[in-house]
Parts: C-alpha cells; sequence; structure tokens
C-alpha cells in the first residue's frame, strides 16, 4: 500500500503490544510487511499495576527495538478494560486496576440487578462483569471515596500509553477508538457514542473522557515528529493483523483464552457470554473471553517439574478425556461463565489416571473446553459460520498439544498461524492506514497457516460441562 512520505525510504512503521505481562515493539517495513527490528520489556506481576511501569517497559522496548527515530507513525495496542484515572493535572490518582481484578464483581452484580441484562445488553452491547471498567469505577466509588473525589479523567491502558507518547498535553486532549472504547461498558458500539448516564450511575458524576478517534484518524505526533495513530484494544489488533473476516473464529491461548469474529452488526448477548464490541477496522468484534488460559498450562507444568514442551509431550502421550480425568481450571475465578469467586477442580480421580500424562492432558483439555463454549456462543449468535477459518493463535498455541488437541474439543479444524507478534503487527499495520489516510486498512500479514485435524471427542467436552456445571453450582459469597 502506498503511503505518503514523511521521513526516509523504506518507510517503517512500528506497533506496540502493552499487555498484562510485558510490552512488545516491532518495527516493520511499509509495503512489504518485513519486521526490521523488535524489542520487549516485562510488565510487574498482579492485577494493579502504576501505569508509570507501563510507561517505563514501553521506553525500554522501544529503546530495544531501536527507538523511533526512523520511524514514520506508530500505534499502540494494549490490554482491554483497565481503568487509568488522572487527577486534573493529569497525575496518576492510584494504580490501575486490570481486566483481571475481580475486586468489583459485587458492582458489576449490583449495576446489572438494578437495570437488567437486557437492558446492558442493547445500551453497550454487553453486560458487565468485574473485567469492565465501569464496574471498577463503581467499585472505586464505593470502597475508595477519597481517591474517587479526585478522579479528573478516566481511560484505558493504551489511550494512556497514546497519551503519553504525545507528551501527555492535558487531560482534555485524551484519545481512545471505538474497538477499546466499548470495552468500558459505557459506550456503545452500536450508536457510536458515550453513554454517560450508565457512567454516572456506576461511579456517581461524570469524569472527562477520552475522544473517540475513527479506524484510520490520528492522535497525534511525538516530539520528534512521529505520526500516532489512535491505537486500540488487544483483541481488536490481533484480528487486524490476522485479517480475520466475517465468518472467520479468532482463538487466543494467552494469558486470557479469547474467542472471537469479525462481524457487520453489532451484537447484544443478554446471556454476558459474548461481549459485543466494536473492532479497529470500523466493524463489530463479538468476543467471549475466560480468565484461565496459558497460564493454567504454565502452572500445571510446574507443578509436574516441566517445562512447557515437556508438559506438551505428556499430555499427548494420555488418551483423549484423560482417563476420565477432568480439570475445570478456575483458578483466577472465572469470567465466562461469570463466576469471579470460584477456584479451579480436579474431579475423576483414580489409581490408573492419576498420572503426570493424564493431569497434563486434563489442564490442556480443561482449557480448551472453557475455550469451546465460546465457539458455541457466538455460532449461535450467527457470527462464526461452521466454514469459517478457526485461527489458533497467543503464546500457548506454541503448543503442539495445544495445536492437536484443539481439533478434538472445538469439533473443527484449526489453523496456526506462524508464531509472531500478531497484537503488534497489527497495531503496525494501524500505523500504516493512519499514514496514509486511505479508504481501508492495509493488506494483513502472510500468516504461514499449518492445518491441524482430528476427531471430535464430543465425550470429552460433555464430561466437562458436567463437572463445571457442578463447579459453578454455588451462588457467590454475601457481600
Amino acid at each position: 500500500m502506498a503511503a505518503r512520505s514523511r521521513h526516509v525510504t523504506p518507510q517503517l512503521v512500528a506497533g506496540v503490544d502493552s499487555s498484562t505481562q510485558s510490552c512488545k515493539v516491532v518495527v516493520g517495513e511499509v509495503g512489504s510487511g518485513r519486521i526490521e527490528r523488535q524489542g520487549r520489556s516485562d510488565h510487574p506481576p498482579g492485577t494493579e499495576v502504576d501505569p508509570l511501569a507501563w510507561w517505563s517497559a514501553l521506553q525500554q522496548a522501544i529503546e530495544r527495538a531501536g527507538g523511533l527515530s526512523d520511524v514514520a507513525a506508530v500505534s499502540v495496542a494494549a490490554q482491554q478494560h483497565g481503568m487509568v484515572c488522572l487527577d486534573r493535572n493529569g497525575e496518576v490518582v492510584r494504580p490501575a486496576l486490570l481486566w483481571n481484578d475481580v475486586r468489583s464483581a459485587r458492582q458489576a452484580r449490583r449495576l446489572v440487578a438494578e437495570l437488567g441484562a437486557e437492558h446492558w445488553a442493547r445500551a453497550v452491547g454487553s453486560v458487565p462483569l468485574a473485567s469492565f471498567t465501569v464496574a471498577k469505577l463503581g467499585w472505586l466509588a464505593e470502597s475508595e471515596p477519597e481517591a474517587a473525589r479526585r478522579v479528573a479523567a478516566v481511560c484505558l491502558p493504551h489511550d494512556w500509553l497514546t497519551w503519553k507518547l504525545r507528551g501527555a498535553p492535558g487531560i482534555g486532549s485524551l484519545t481512545t477508538d471505538r474497538g477499546d472504547a466499548s470495552g468500558t461498558g459505557y459506550w456503545s458500539p452500536s450508536e457510536g457514542r458515550y453513554r454517560p448516564d450508565l457512567l454516572e450511575r456506576a461511579f456517581g458524576r461524570l469524569p472527562v473522557l477520552p475522544r473517540v478517534l475513527g479506524p484510520a484518524e490520528v492522535a497525534g505526533e511525538t516530539g520528534d515528529g512521529t505520526l500516532i495513530a489512535a491505537g486500540t484494544g488487544d483483541n481488536m489488533a490481533a484480528a487486524l493483523g490476522l485479517g480475520a473476516g466475517p465468518g472467520d473464529l479468532v482463538v487466543s491461548v494467552g494469558t486470557s483464552g479469547v474467542v472471537s469474529t469479525v462481524s457487520e452488526v453489532p451484537s447484544a448477548d443478554a446471556s454476558g457470554t459474548v461481549c459485543g464490541f466494536a473492532d479497529a477496522t470500523g466493524r463489530f468484534l463479538p468476543l467471549a473471553c475466560t480468565l484461565n488460559a496459558a497460564t493454567v498450562l504454565h502452572t500445571t507444568a510446574r507443578l509436574l517439574g516441566v517445562d512447557l514442551d515437556g508438559l506438551s509431550d505428556l499430555a499427548l502421550a494420555a488418551p483423549p478425556g484423560a482417563d476420565g480425568l477432568v480439570l475445570v481450571p478456575y483458578f483466577d475465578g472465572e469470567r465466562t461463565p461469570d463466576l469471579p469467586e470460584a477456584a479451579g477442580s480436579l474431579v475423576g480421580l483414580r489409581h490408573a489416571n492419576l498420572t503426570p500424562a493424564c493431569l497434563a492432558r486434563a489442564a490442556v483439555e480443561g482449557v480448551l473446553c472453557g475455550l469451546a463454549a465460546g465457539v458455541d456462543a457466538l455460532s449461535d449468535l450467527g457470527g462464526a459460520e461452521a466454514s469459517g477459518r478457526v485461527l489458533l493463535v497467543g503464546g500457548g498455541a506454541s503448543s503442539e498439544a495445544v495445536r492437536r488437541i484443539a481439533p478434538t474439543v472445538l469439533g473443527r479444524p484449526v489453523l496456526a498461524p506462524r508464531p509472531a507478534e500478531y497484537v503488534a503487527a497489527g497495531a503496525a499495520l494501524q500505523a500504516v492506514w493512519a499514514l496514509d489516510g486511505g479508504a481501508g486498512p492495509p493488506p494483513p500479514l502472510e500468516l504461514g497457516l499449518e492445518r491441524y485435524e482430528a476427531p471430535f471427542e464430543p465425550g470429552v467436552l460433555e464430561r466437562y460441562r458436567r463437572v463445571a456445571n457442578q463447579a459453578g453450582g454455588l451462588p457467590p459469597p454475601p457481600g
């Protein structure tokens, strides 16, 4: 795609993926799509983080990627939902609550009880969960009223990093995009506007909110003149980087487990299983998310004293269904289904199946069975065609066991793209789009797809669902 010249030839763009665990920066060439260099820096652990740690990691990752001095445009994609609160001077009021912080579960339940799930689904496409910014703001107003009174503006992780790259020019100049805004719980994808009534219900008043940019709009420039694109949420950037289209399913096994598809029309699921988000192209991104995915594999591998390759070998040595051993991996509570106080369960123990191989297999199957519920929900909404591609991505998808077992659980062949930083690559494509100012996004990357097929094992999913229903059958504790 041709792009107007701003710096040197060949033109370079940068894409940022500020995820839960780390910040990655890729610098690629416009036109060829070739990655020229990249850098990475870790984020601190936990479910609340001082945003300055993200800024420090971004600066470090940029430096390790060779800097931005020769880069024409940059775009930031980041984890969704996080609550970044600023005072009137633009200073951070308190550490940001991340998407996987479940302390706001009670506030989410209150908001749903007050208006009803149908009302929320119609208004903003989604039913509030603990992960949503609107619920987190409700928690802040109730639990830390003094901090809440200092809040003059609220934004998301990608909004804040984009603003910092622009030199933090006052809270009135904050920007976001429709994809990330759609995960707040107070922006309507179908209407393309904020719902201040919902925000005021949760928080008690209306802070400054970022201006919502279109997919190819420009947020500003760095001090050195590098153009800064609108940026977006990580799931939206991944879909853009993968070139996902209507009917395709993107199944991501990352820190969280995500199933999403691109849609031409907005969705509204009152059950709360599917979140009706917007995407980074002007369309929509119905999405189901679990809290527990690749971290479950890491934890199980550590317990068994092996690395992830060793866990994969063990899992593939066990039969489908792990000889009756079922792991329900609600290690951090769960988002889909909405069980923030739940814990994991290991069920069906017998002398014959209490082996490293069966435990490894049960862990892989448990993660995939959780994602299968999202696949079914998106199919029921009409967003995922049986003939569409199933793209298996994320750090956990590098496991051979995950790739080979996925078709047995999902009931469909899966396509595994070659390992790449697809969130950062999607952000880089958005930077190209903003730089070009054209009518549509640039063409997607060449994915190098590898196809995996295996017989569907419906008994695995049926057994998992019976155990999971029992595990989640208790009501949440009071308060």
